[in-house]
């Protein structure tokens, strides 16, 4: 947690220089698809034909809502990503359970190991992970690391350094000394992704960094009663891949490397052919700041399109006015949204700057819950029981404008009825905020969330 004070404290240091130009997000129009048109689909070949792909969307989505074949168009149509078919996709809570599995994944590497993580502690849980690479490494697995500069600026060079010796071949990404930088230095510009890719044929993303601060696990379908704040556990969520969609969640890794100026990354068999293992239809979004804005133009159709159900959770919930107004229609309309954001955090000035938003958020009817047994740190949203997303990118407008993020969508109703189940797990251990009580909170609050506002461009 320190590690990440720190790292927040030195950018807000940084960036108090470059508040001149600011970006903005990309209006998104609420528009609706044709009728007939039929989202494209990638397989194991390639593009399927139109026909082809409209006989497997009405297999996959028969028990959907009729909606759902042209919000995958609209989508498609603001992102310009096709959706992939034949994937298997597993949830994964915590940090303990989601250890646990990229762990075993590691094991049993044969060939490859990429890693891309904001975080890399040097604790309990980074030693681990870090001896575990090692092992593969000198067993003849090709093992490449990808970190974040600011996400580790507190880890002693020495951690890396441990690493490189043994013959891992590591990137510290967009560094803090611009001595270092290889390419174009962007200081602002972090990778906030979380990507862990076996022989090119498994993958995992979300939010979990490698780090002890997600080895207590929060109170998930558990009966235990909530613990003391000092022993408070971590709430997040992660996804383990398996099919054709592992092949662009490697490119995306790959793409990053290079675009750092790195140089070729050790010659390896990166893109196995990948088989159909599952039925699941993804849509992976990686993105680069100020290009594209593809997981945020995602969100916006989600939530325009949205006909019964939205419902999010955000572990930094800083929305701009244009989210804020989609969700406030929807909630109109009636549309049930409802969000659980956090009530314990570890960036207290980012929460202060979401709650500035609650008072139009529900003064339009939108429904607000506060966590209150863990830290939260989920990025996850499901919408209309079908569409889902799991990622790194937090509704704020650093995820959208400043980072490196990385988000899957996964278009599918029985994957929807996991996310929904967890969703509802997640309110049972939240408290609702109303109108009339957040109207009543003290003025030094209100001070606070003013203030925090005004920082929202750069939280």
């Amino acid at each position: 947690m320190k590690s990440r004070l720190t790292a927040l404290f030195a950018s807000l240091l940084l960036l108090a220089s470059m508040i001149g130009g600011c970006t903005t997000l990309p209006h998104v129009p609420d528009k609706r698809a044709p009728a007939a048109s039929v989202p494209t689909v990638t397989g194991l070949n390639g593009e399927l034909k139109p026909s082809v792909a409209r006989e497997m969307l009405e297999e996959r989505w028969t028990h959907a809502s009729r909606d759902l074949k042209a919000l995958a168009t609209l989508e498609e149509a603001a992102t310009g990503v096709p959706l992939i078919a034949g994937n298997n996709v597993s949830l994964l809570f915590d940090g303990p359970q989601t250890m646990n599995a990229m762990m075993d994944a590691v094991r049993g590497a044969k060939e490859t190991i990429n890693l891309e993580t904001y975080i890399f502690d040097q604790d309990e849980v980074g030693m681990r992970f870090a001896n575990l690479l090692i092992e593969r490494q000198r067993a003849g697995v090709r093992v490449n690391v990808m970190y974040d500069s600011v996400g580790t600026i507190g880890v002693p060079p020495e951690f890396f350094e441990r690493m490189r010796a043994a013959g891992i071949t590591l990137l510290a990404f967009n560094p803090i000394n611009p001595a270092k930088a290889r390419g174009k230095w962007a200081i602002n510009n972090r990778d906030h992704r979380k990507l862990l890719v076996v022989d090119g044929k498994v993958a995992f993303t979300g939010g979990i960094n490698i780090s002890e601060d997600y080895a207590n696990s929060s109170l998930f379908r558990s009966r235990r009663r909530p613990p003391a704040s000092a022993e408070v556990g971590w709430r997040d969520t992660h996804i383990r891949i398996e099919g054709p969609a592992v092949a662009a969640l490697q490119w995306s890794f790959i793409d990053n490397w290079v675009n750092q100026v790195a140089g070729d990354l050790p010659e390896a068999n990166y893109f196995p052919k990948l088989k159909p293992v599952g039925d699941k239809m993804l849509r992976v979004l990686a993105t680069r700041p100020n290009t594209g804005f593809e997981i945020y133009k995602a969100f916006m159709v989600a939530i325009q399109e949205a006909k019964k159900s939205i419902h999010i959770t955000s572990a930094y919930f800083v929305p701009d006015k244009q989210i804020i107004e989609a969700l406030g229609a929807a909630a109109k309309r009636g549309v049930d949204v409802q969000l659980i954001l956090p009530s314990r955090t570890d960036h207290g000035i980012v929460a202060d700057a979401g709650r500035a938003t609650y008072d139009r958020l529900l003064g339009s009817g939108v429904r607000i819950f506060e966590l209150q047994v863990a830290v939260l740190h989920a990025k996850t949203a499901v919408i209309d029981g079908a569409w889902s997303t799991v990622g790194s990118a937090n509704i704020d407008r650093r995820s959208f404008l400043h980072n490196y993020e990385l988000n899957v969508i996964v278009i599918d109703p029985a994957f929807g009825r996991e996310m929904e189940a967890a969703f509802t797990e997640d309110l049972r251990n939240s408290n609702e905020v109303t109108l009339a009580n957040w109207r009543k909170r003290p003025v030094t609050e209100r001070f606070k969330e003013w203030a925090a506002q005004l920082l929202g461009y750069w939280l």
